[in-house]
């Protein structure tokens, strides 16, 4: 198994040797250096390929939000703070996982399996593989769906809301349509429309522009027609 390259950056040196001694326990890591402060572990960075980042929030230098933000290059994020109120900016800047300090080894591990499972999608996606997952982030944190249980996709303006079959409530977040139809395999899903994206596999019949699905019906906009006359065929 290749290990995936990190480097931690915090002003605080227990939190450092904590985070070294975690990393030390997992054999899909490789730790390449630790920096106590923030334009050391920049600079590093911009010199070296780095997979992960273990980056502390507040340092007196620079925040972690701002060397965050100052990447050309971002390596998958892991935020480490003793404050809860940087939940926002992680979510704006596509972090793996935000972990609050005192941090336990099996909170740690949770948040170093997202970044695994999350490489492992990115590589599929460069091969132009067929997905069977599709990761978004919900809430303040990037979540896994399984692109089999997505029955239709709509549009909210900024937003977008993919609707699951086996959970009630749909998943909410800061996405066009057009970016997540470019991430879904393109053989089971079409735009019906400039709305709604639908599964293919869970369509049960299309009337009178309509298209039926599991659970709802939704309508067919006019400049889409001739897609969905040619998929009926």
């Amino acid at each position: 198994m290749n290990q995936l390259t990190c480097i931690a950056i915090d002003d605080e040196p227990l939190a450092l040797g904590l985070i070294s001694e975690y990393i030390s326990r997992m054999p899909a890591l490789k730790l390449l250096k630790t920096f106590e402060d923030a334009i050391s572990g920049s600079e590093y960075i911009q010199r070296n390929p780095v997979d992960i980042l273990f980056l502390d929030i507040n340092m007196p230098d620079i925040s972690g939000i701002e060397l965050a933000r100052s990447l050309e290059k971002r390596p998958m994020i892991i935020f480490t703070t003793a404050y809860k109120n940087f939940a926002f900016e992680g979510f704006e800047l596509e972090a793996i996982d935000y972990l609050l300090k005192p941090i336990d080894f099996e909170r740690f591990k949770k948040a170093v399996d997202k970044a695994i499972d999350f490489n492992s999608y990115r590589n599929a996606a460069q091969n132009q593989q067929q997905q069977e997952s599709l990761y978004v982030y919900s809430e303040y944190r990037m979540i896994k769906i399984d692109v089999q249980k997505i029955e239709y996709i709509e549009s909210m303006e900024d937003y977008i809301k993919i609707h699951l079959l086996d959970q009630p409530k749909p998943v909410l977040t800061l996405m066009p349509l057009k970016k997540v139809l470019e991430k879904l395999p393109q053989s089971n899903f079409m735009r019906i429309h400039r709305s709604y994206v639908v599964a293919l596999n869970h369509i049960k019949s299309i009337h009178n522009k309509k298209v039926q699905l599991e659970t709802i019906e939704l309508p067919v906009g006019s400049s889409y027609n001739d897609l969905i006359s040619k998929w009926s065929k």
